[in-house]
Parts: C-alpha cells; sequence; structure tokens
C-alpha cells in the first residue's frame, strides 16, 4: 500500500470519529496514533509521545497565543468593543444601513486587539444586536452583518492562526501580520458595500437613524484612543523591528489590562473570568495541536505530503487549477471543521505542493506569505458557511428571534463578497505583499 493510500484511509478513520461526534483534537490524536503503530510499531510510538508535547509546547512563538487570547479577554472586559461601535454609529449611523457598517468597522477594531474570530462575534454581537434590533433592522440583516464582521477578528492582525501557519511553515509572523492588514481591510469595505446594497434592495430591512452632532462626534472618537494605541505599539513595534511578537503580545495584554482595570471591568470575578477564559481557549487550541502533531508525524512516514506534492507536480496541471482545487477543499472542511484545526491538518499536505508551483513569479517567502493569507481568507469563510458555521451558531444563541436559517440567508451576500476577494488576491498577489515593500 503506497503512503497515499495510508494517508486517505487513515485520514478517512478520522473524518469518522468528527462524525461520531469525538473532539477533533481526539479524532486526529487517535487516527494519527493508530497510523503510528500501523507503519512504526506501537514502541516507536511510545517512545515519540513522551517527547511530544514537551517538544510542541517549549517553541517560544507559541507563547504569543495565550497572550493575545488574554488581550482579547481584557479588552472584552474594559468596554472597548462599545467605544468603536459608540464612534462608527456616531459617524455613519444616519445612513441607511449605517449602524450595520458601524457594527461590521467595529468588529475590524476590536479584531485588531483580539486575534480570535470567535471572540469578535461574541462580543460585537452582544454590543451591536440589541442596538440593530432596536432601531428596526431585519434579523436577518443583523445577525448576518456581525457574523460576517466576527470573521475580521482572525483577518486584521494579530492573527492566532496565523501565528499558527508561521509556525508550521517556518515564517516571520511579523510579515504574515504587516501582509493580512490591507485584505482585512478589503473585506472591511466589502462587507459595508453588501450592507450598503442590501439596504438599498430592501429600505425597511436597513433604516437610517438620527444623525450625531459633530461634538457627539469627537467625543466618541476620543474614547477609542486606547484601541488606536495599543493596535500601534503592538503591530508598529513588530514591524519597526522593536519588539519581538512575544514581547509586543505582552505589552498589549499589559495595556488592555490597565483600559480594563481603569473602566471597572475587571471588578469582582472579571480577572477571573479573563484568565479562566484564557486557560480555558488555550488549552483547546494546545491539545489540537498536540493532535496535529500525532496526525502529521504519521503522515510525515507515509512520506505523503512529499508523494503528493510529486504527482501534483508531474500532472503538468495550471498552476492556477491547482490552488482553486485546495481553496476549494477549504471551503467544504470549513463546512464541518474549525479554522485551526483546517489549518494543523491541512498545510502540512498542501504546502510543499504550493512552494513546488510557480505563481507570478514570485520568491519562496512571498510564495509562502501569500498563500498563508489567502489560506486564512478561506479558512475565514467556514466561520459563516453551514452546518458548522461557528460565527453564526454564536450569533443565533443570542438572537432568539431571529432562525439559524434566516442568518444564514443573510450571509450569502456577504460570501459573494469573500469569493469576490480571494479571486482579487489570487490574481493580484501584491495586495498581500505590497506592506512589505514599504
Amino acid at each position: 500500500m503506497t503512503g497515499i493510500e495510508q494517508g486517505i484511509l487513515i485520514g478517512g478513520l478520522m473524518l469518522l470519529l468528527m462524525a461520531l461526534r469525538v473532539h477533533i483534537a481526539m479524532a486526529m490524536l487517535v487516527a494519527g496514533s493508530i497510523g503510528y503503530v500501523w507503519i512504526a510499531g506501537p514502541a516507536t510510538l511510545l517512545n515519540y509521545m513522551k517527547t511530544a508535547a514537551w517538544a510542541r509546547y517549549s517553541i517560544y512563538d507559541l507563547s504569543v497565543v495565550p497572550l493575545f487570547l488574554l488581550m482579547g479577554q481584557f479588552a472584552t472586559h474594559g468596554g472597548l468593543s462599545k467605544a468603536l461601535f459608540r464612534a462608527g454609529n456616531t459617524l455613519i449611523g444616519h445612513w441607511r444601513g449605517g449602524m450595520a457598517m458601524a457594527a461590521v468597522g467595529a468588529c475590524a477594531g476590536f479584531g485588531a486587539i483580539c486575534g480570535s474570530s470567535l471572540a469578535t462575534a461574541a462580543t460585537m454581537g452582544q454590543v451591536a444586536l440589541p442596538e440593530l434590533r432596536s432601531h428596526k433592522y431585519s434579523g436577518r440583516l443583523a445577525t448576518a452583518a456581525i457574523a460576517a464582521g466576527g470573521t475580521l477578528g482572525i483577518l486584521i492582525p494579530p492573527s492566532v492562526p496565523l501565528v499558527i501557519y508561521a509556525i508550521l511553515t517556518e515564517q516571520n509572523i511579523a510579515k504574515l501580520f504587516v501582509s493580512a492588514f490591507i485584505p482585512g481591510l478589503i473585506a472591511m469595505g466589502g462587507y459595508m458595500l453588501v450592507i450598503a446594497i442590501m439596504a438599498r434592495v430592501d429600505p425597511t430591512s436597513a433604516p437610517a437613524g438620527d444623525r450625531a452632532t459633530w461634538g457627539e462626534r469627537l467625543a466618541a472618537l476620543v474614547e477609542t484612543w486606547p484601541v488606536l494605541l495599543i493596535f500601534t505599539v503592538v503591530i508598529g513595534g513588530i514591524y519597526g523591528g522593536f519588539f519581538t511578537p512575544t514581547e509586543a503580545a505582552s505589552i498589549g495584554t499589559l495595556a488592555t489590562g490597565y483600559v480594563a482595570w481603569k473602566s471597572g471591568g475587571l471588578r469582582k470575578h472579571g480577572f477571573i473570568e479573563c484568565v479562566y477564559g484564557t486557560a480555558q481557549a488555550t488549552g483547546m487550541i494546545f491539545l489540537i495541536l498536540l493532535g496535529a502533531d500525532i496526525m502529521n508525524v504519521f503522515l510525515a512516514l507515509t512520506q505523503m505530503p512529499a508523494e503528493l506534492s510529486k504527482w501534483v507536480v508531474g500532472l503538468g496541471l495550471s498552476p492556477l487549477l491547482v490552488l482553486f482545487v485546495i481553496l476549494c477543499i477549504y471551503l467544504v472542511l470549513g463546512c464541518i471543521m474549525d479554522s485551526l484545526s483546517m489549518i494543523l491538518l491541512t498545510v502540512p499536505i498542501f504546502f510543499p505542493i504550493i512552494m513546488g508551483l510557480d505563481f507570478w513569479g514570485l520568491d519562496a517567502e512571498a510564495k509562502a506569505i501569500w498563500f498563508g493569507i489567502l489560506t486564512l481568507m478561506a479558512v475565514e469563510i467556514g466561520m459563516i458557511t453551514p452546518p458548522v458555521g461557528l460565527n453564526v451558531f454564536i450569533i443565533s444563541s443570542m438572537a432568539k428571534d431571529t432562525s439559524m436559517k434566516e442568518t444564514f440567508i443573510g450571509i450569502v451576500p456577504f460570501l459573494a463578497s469573500d469569493f469576490l476577494r480571494i479571486a482579487l488576491l489570487v490574481f493580484v498577489p501584491s495586495i498581500a505583499l505590497i506592506a512589505l515593500k514599504l
């Protein structure tokens, strides 16, 4: 049996375990372990397992994950999401659909200090959803806008999945963060354009709000200065070479924690809730990392990634065709898996294939960064597609008067915007690379 056949068989076992509702980390761990024993025997597996956890968790760059997660927790408890939404609403809330656009803009701003799509969707859902519904926005538009806007949490840097991609592919985290910024802004603009079109098509779904005075706008903008300062220090410090990503994450966490403390968000059980939420999310991510390591070691033993890469290159197919097939696979996997699991499971397989093909004459580093941003964008779509669509589940749990079906229907125009953005980035890779030349 060839390595590709062994990999497909064990991969099928993993998907079967997931279908039986086994947690993705355990599904990868069990399937990978069975495959490892099949090829190398139980003694070799036990010898590997005794150092696997230490080898993975002792990587210095991984320390940014709990730091960014804690920064997001502090931002949530510090009321920064409310300030961002209030600022956006005072500026454009008087437009038709302006309040929903403000919610998307606030999601982008919150994502700049959070790094988690789920946290962004959950936080902005609590802040913006009641306001949208009280101003007579349709449930379909209100829930879809926030669910889609929540995906900006992993696209606007800092981004936890992007950190994991950087570690897997041995790329520079700072360069990936900077490269994701412009595509993130394009995503935000695309979502706002979708809302504007939907508001024109059905004016009753997105009524215009009251116009704020210039004094109210100025006061609301002043409240957002901590977000701007923290983002500038963290991303500017990383890109300028003043801090490593871990140092920048530490500074950002301290600054966000101070803002949360000053606002009273850490009183009573606030601080404990932040620490507990961070520990819970970190534990989940690190367990998935361990499961993926076992699965990927099995795949390495089968030589499946190398064999698959040689096979694909030998077919003589157009590099763009190969890329589009990979992106389509991501879209399908996004319907059944979470973003981090997809990256951990597929990047070791797809990355060698992409690196063996020529795209627009890009060098190795540029190609790796470009593919990383494309992967992140494809993974992001999985957060709002059925049947999983984790962002949709979160928003639907808050919007009791709007069915999940209605939200998914409202998501369709936002998905169209996502597909157009991916196509744009595929054919104009400089969008993701222009920041590297500044």
